[in-house]
């Protein structure tokens, strides 16, 4: 599948861990799959849910806000010794209605 690198907002939240988010950056992005960099590592397998805002010069149109369940395929050591590469495969998507995203995205920054 073909990467995007698409540096955008994303908050990963993982089974049993209180359902606290974790706040990141997107580093690329395709229709399969999505790599970020986190400050504590997940095991590989693992199941995640990440939420994140398509911004309106990438869509053409509104901001689109997507959450999607992901599972963990790979973890990569970063150039920072501080944190963790994370690539997830997505398993399931869905849409988010547009007036969150609005507030997701307006929160973000």
């Amino acid at each position: 599948m073909r990467r995007f690198d698409m540096r955008l907002p994303a908050s990963v939240r993982v089974a049993g861990n209180g359902h606290r988010d974790l706040l990141t950056e997107t580093q690329n992005v395709s229709a399969r799959g999505v790599f970020f960099y986190l400050d504590r590592p997940l095991a590989e397998g693992s199941r995640i849910e990440v939420t994140m805002t398509f911004p309106p010069h990438v869509t053409l149109t509104e901001p689109v806000r997507v959450r999607f369940i992901a599972r963990v395929v790979r973890l990569e050591s970063s150039p920072s010794a501080s944190s963790i590469g994370v690539a997830a495969m997505i398993e399931e998507y869905e849409f988010l209605r547009s007036n969150a995203a609005a507030e997701f995205s307006s929160g973000m920054r």
